[in-house]
């Protein structure tokens, strides 16, 4: 029932449309339209390393996702923190055009209030913004969402999970090796694919706001309207964000 209420309120491009529900019993079906290019997640998780999705449509991806995200913030009568933004409920049309899903875990806040309070840790490992599971890192607000696209952007980037063991020591953790390279102003190699200017140029756009979305500190994040707005501008416009606390395991 949560998923009807909060989804039910929300009318997107970028935001898959529910068409209905149903209950028999202790039985409960909810019917949304077909997306038939299913999840982003198959797109970018290549175990082989070879990338279905060229540059271009993973930034067009980039931005429909932060369009889905700044309309459930700032967009809805009521405000929308979604909770669990990652690549599995982003579904792709026969455009690509993404479509955020799964409002299971979704939060309403009544009128334009962004901070609530929660009880347990909401999300997936990996995704998951620092103060939803420790109030020590702040307070969870729709900032909290903010990190969850910061870090789904860079999977996105980098091709593997975050949450993957390969990416467990500061060597290679990408989030810490990434920091590392744009500190270094070196070209962003990822897995020789980024081959032209144009391509370098967006994958660095897409790294340098997710930088700023995964700040530790949720006042340091860019609300999703800031995030749309340095997705569609001038690259040049882009600082390197302070490090991260968190970018790199202990």
């Amino acid at each position: 029932m949560n998923e009807v209420s909060s989804i039910s309120r929300t009318s997107h491009v970028n935001i898959v449309t529910l068409l209905g529900f149903c209950f028999e019993g202790r039985r409960r079906a909810l019917i949304y339209e077909f997306v038939p290019n299913g999840s982003l997640e198959k797109f970018i998780f290549q175990k082989n390393g070879d990338r279905q999705l060229t540059w271009e449509i993973l930034y067009k991806v980039a931005v429909g996702i932060a369009r889905g995200l700044e309309y459930l913030h700032r967009g809805c009568k009521t405000r929308i923190l979604h909770f669990d933004i990652k690549p599995h409920n982003i579904l792709l049309d026969d455009d690509f055009c993404p479509k955020i899903s799964d409002f299971g875990l979704a939060k309403l806040c009544p009128g334009k209030e962004s901070v609530i309070s929660m009880t347990g840790c909401r999300g997936t490992i990996g995704c998951i913004a620092p103060e939803a599971y420790s109030r020590n890192f702040g307070r969870v607000s729709h900032k909290s969402d903010v990190y969850s696209y910061g870090m789904m952007v860079l999977e996105m980037v980098g091709g593997k999970t975050l949450n993957d063991e390969d990416y467990h020591t500061s060597e290679i953790y990408f989030p810490h090796w990434i920091y590392s390279r744009l500190e270094l102003d070196e070209e962003l190699r990822l897995h020789g694919i980024v081959d032209d200017d144009v391509g370098q140029e967006r994958v660095r756009k897409m790294i340098l706001v997710s930088l700023w979305c995964i700040q530790t500190d949720p006042t340091n994040r860019p609300p999703m309207s800031k995030v749309l707005e340095m997705m569609e501008g001038n690259i040049n416009s882009l600082t390197i964000p302070p490090k991260p606390f968190l970018s790199s395991p202990s």
